[in-house]
């Protein structure tokens, strides 16, 4: 085996590790995001089932639905030192380069994506109640009712927020560690706190591309009056007049909660690295 292909390896596996264990810690947090950004747009919460916030929402999944709803269909949504005139250039290219690899990355993982998006927004107790039965029900549900357009509902503003997001994500991680006197052997606190920092004003830059895109994919399969959104503009429009700015940023907090997750990833990564 080549140096390269080791190199790969080892990345691979430091990275499939972290993600691992970031994504299953985080998931009860990614659930309660997500049902407060689109519960306005479900059909099963009806305006006197709505969840007030965070605490409202953590309280009543279990008493509701139990537990383990927590992580409702978990296992098929996994498987989803600088000069001063040099910085600009450096910051330029990392900034790019994470935005063209979240676009790209996009393309092939958005229908998983809007599985895992309309799955978390399910909230019946047993399986008669709920619309979709599992990962697969989902997609082939919405596939034969809209097409594959129903399975990329949203997917324009995706991309403009995914390029937002990976490029600050990325590119500003980089560059920031870059900057750092000896970037291999920093502390791991001094890791954290960057990557911390990073993904929070990422996820909150970007978290109203989110909101919009997460309330076009609740749109796939639905007819006639039932259709909240007559494009991506529209709903726009619509969440700012009728609900306000801040319904924009429903459930940021909790994102930003989330993403200690995604900190942690990227720690735990190069620290993975170090002994690989």
């Amino acid at each position: 085996m080549t140096d390269a292909a080791v190199s790969f390896a080892k990345d691979f596996l430091a990275g499939g590790v972290a993600a691992a264990i970031s994504k299953t810690a985080v998931a009860p947090i990614e659930r309660v995001k997500l049902l407060l950004q689109v519960q306005h747009a479900s059909k099963q919460i009806t305006a006197d089932k709505q969840y007030k916030g965070i605490i409202d929402c953590v309280v009543r999944i279990p008493k509701e639905q139990g537990v383990l709803s927590f992580w409702h269909k978990y296992k098929q949504i996994f498987l989803g030192g600088v000069e001063k005139a040099q910085f600009w250039r450096y910051f330029a290219g990392n900034l790019a380069s994470g935005g063209a690899a979240g676009a790209t990355s996009l393309c092939f993982v958005y229908p998983l994506d809007f599985a895992r998006t309309r799955l978390a927004a399910d909230v019946g107790k047993a399986g008669a109640e709920r619309e979709f039965k599992g990962l697969g029900d989902c997609l082939v549900k919405i596939y034969k009712s809209d097409g594959l357009r129903g399975l990329y509902q949203g997917f324009n503003v995706s991309v403009q927020g995914i390029i937002i997001y990976r490029a600050a994500y990325f590119g500003v991680y980089d560059t920031a560690k870059g900057m750092l006197p000896d970037p291999k052997n920093t502390h791991i606190f001094i890791s954290w706190m960057i990557a911390q920092s990073v993904t929070a004003v990422a996820g909150l830059t970007s978290y109203p591309f989110d909101t919009v895109r997460r309330r076009m994919m609740m749109q796939s399969g639905r007819k006639g009056s039932d259709i909240m959104y007559t494009g991506t503009l529209d709903c726009w429009r619509k969440i700012a007049r009728d609900e306000g700015g801040k319904a924009f940023f429903k459930g940021a907090w909790s994102n930003v909660l989330r993403g200690m997750g995604g900190a942690f990833v990227l720690v735990l990564y190069d620290e993975i690295k170090k002994f690989t």
